[in-house]
C-alpha cells in the first residue's frame, strides 16, 4: 500500500491505562466502551486472555488533561488546592 493512501478507519478505539500505580499501566486495549452509570464512569476493554475488565476513565488516556499536570510538567506532585484541604483536614483533627 501505497504511503499516501487514505488510513481506513475500522471504527476501532483504544485505551491506554496511564495510572502509574495499576499493574495495566501503559498497556493499550480496545475499547469496548464507556459507562457513564459510575462516579467517575468507567472504560471498559478487553485483555488479550479475552476478559472483559474496566478501570475509571481518569486512569487512561481517555481523560481530558489536567492542566496543573501539564504546567508543572513533573516540578510539583502536589496542587496549592489539593494541600489546602490536606490542611484543613490536619488542623480539625488536631481540634479533636
Amino acid at each position: 500500500m501505497s504511503s499516501t493512501a487514505p488510513e481506513i478507519d475500522s471504527g476501532e478505539r483504544f485505551v491506554t491505562v496511564v495510572h502509574p500505580f495499576h499493574p495495566l499501566s501503559g498497556r493499550r486495549y480496545r475499547l469496548v466502551e464507556v459507562r457513564h452509570a459510575f462516579v467517575p464512569p468507567r472504560a471498559f476493554f478487553l485483555v488479550p486472555e479475552g476478559d472483559l475488565r474496566s478501570v475509571p476513565v481518569p486512569w487512561t488516556d481517555l481523560a481530558a488533561l489536567d492542566p496543573f499536570k501539564e504546567m508543572a510538567a513533573g516540578r510539583s506532585p502536589f496542587r496549592a488546592g489539593d494541600l489546602l484541604e490536606l490542611a484543613a483536614l490536619i488542623d480539625s483533627r488536631r481540634d479533636s
